[in-house]
């Protein structure tokens, strides 16, 4: 079997509200969707979101990248077994115009064409996407299959009442981890943690995220009155470049760091743990360059006594919402997992599956071919912004 075509689309994808966080507000995802298309017809679907933000990605930059790559050189070869599908992936390299030291600015594009490839095969196949972990080395020692997740929840920066109310109804929900936005300009962390626990109740696991609104000299004195809500980690509190003076900090918290916009490849991962910069790292397929490569992430934070969540970016349609639910089905240890937020927060799905989480959290595995979803066509075709498609061989 070998791949026939690569359509790649810019897709607006509406949110049914505002997010807000220190780093950015939106109302929409500019998402981008790649469709792989074997020569016998099977087709597979993959999605990146490029917050530039993050990695430096923009949507049209990923398609300029996707353009400039001999994709029948990378992608051309046949394959018969998910070991020469792994082998397939880890032979796409985009081309990249600019110095990339952290070796990111392509990860969008790799999740979103890694995903479809998988997904293509994986339903050629007739085997989920997730059976292909314990056939990748790295991550062998993480497998371990299980029937159910488990997702956390998050509260962005919002208003008292707004707050309130979602706490309330995320206690109700039976949620028994959340995610609290800080640091936004104007809003005094402290007072909202306070209601925000109280309303949420004191079983709850807190944890923060600060999407590196603070300066590592003055992290101290914002944690302090934070603290006293039982918060169980920061997350990103500084911004990268202050990663040493993290690492320096970090010695006199209490409280573990995590990891995110400073985690986005192998090269951040390999000096993070050097630094001894951080407890825990934030995993998510779109910003670490796709399924396998976040694999690779969760297997050396394993060995090297490190934590993981895997996570997600607002605005992944049930694409990414599978790929990380067969993820997160696949691999032990994870600390928290976000994602599956699918009916709740975009105006319209893309997928005829829903793939929303259900009370508490929970979520079924995945077990049908490939990423197990199905697009809507018509769908797709009205938020989508633009498209190319490149054929080689037979098609």
């Amino acid at each position: 079997m070998q791949i026939a075509s690569l359509t790649a689309s810019i897709v607006q994808i509406p949110l049914r509200r505002e997010i807000k966080h220190a780093s950015a507000t939106r109302r929409e995802s500019a998402n981008l969707v790649v469709c792989c298309r074997l020569r016998d017809g099977t087709e597979g679907w993959g999605e990146g979101v490029p917050r530039s933000y993050v990695t430096g990605e923009t949507p049209e930059g990923a398609l300029e990248q996707l353009a400039a790559t001999p994709l029948e050189e990378q992608l051309g070869r046949s394959c018969a077994s998910w070991a020469d599908v792994i082998q397939l992936c880890c032979g796409f390299q985009p081309r990249i115009a600019q110095p990339d030291p952290r070796g990111h600015r392509a990860n969008a594009l790799r999740c979103a064409v890694e995903l479809s490839i998988l997904d293509a095969f994986g339903r050629a196949f007739g085997q989920p996407v997730s059976e292909l972990v314990h056939h990748y080395e790295p991550a062998r020692a993480l497998y371990a299959p299980q029937d159910q997740v488990r997702y956390s929840t998050t509260i962005t920066a919002e208003g008292p009442v707004q707050e309130r109310l979602s706490a309330l109804k995320m206690r109700l929900y039976g949620f028994r981890q959340c995610k609290v936005k800080v640091g936004v300009a104007g809003a005094d962390d402290a007072q909202r943690l306070r209601r925000i626990r109280f309303w949420i109740g004191r079983r709850m696991d807190l944890r923060l995220d600060a999407n590196e609104a603070w300066q590592a000299d003055d992290l101290p004195r914002k944690l302090e009155p934070l603290l006293r809500n039982r918060i169980s980690c920061i997350e990103q509190p500084v911004p990268h470049h202050q990663l040493e003076s993290l690492a320096e900090v970090r010695r006199q918290q209490a409280v573990p760091i995590m990891l995110d916009e400073s985690l986005t490849s192998l090269q951040d991962a390999q000096r993070a743990i050097a630094l001894d910069a951080c407890d825990l790292f934030n995993i998510r397929l779109s910003k670490c360059g796709g399924f396998l490569a976040s694999l690779e992430l969760a297997a050396l934070a394993h060995v090297s006594g490190v934590g993981y969540q895997l996570g997600c970016h607002p605005g992944e349609t049930g694409i990414l919402s599978a790929a990380g639910r067969h993820w997160a089905a696949s691999v032990r240890g994870i600390r928290y997992l976000e994602g599956s937020y699918d009916r709740h927060l975009l105006r319209e799905l893309v997928t005829c599956e829903d793939v929303t989480f259900g009370y508490g959290g929970r979520a079924p595995a995945l077990r049908r071919p490939g990423l197990g979803v199905t697009i809507v066509p018509d769908v797709l075709a009205r938020l989508k912004t633009s498209e190319t498609t490149w054929r080689w061989g037979q098609s």
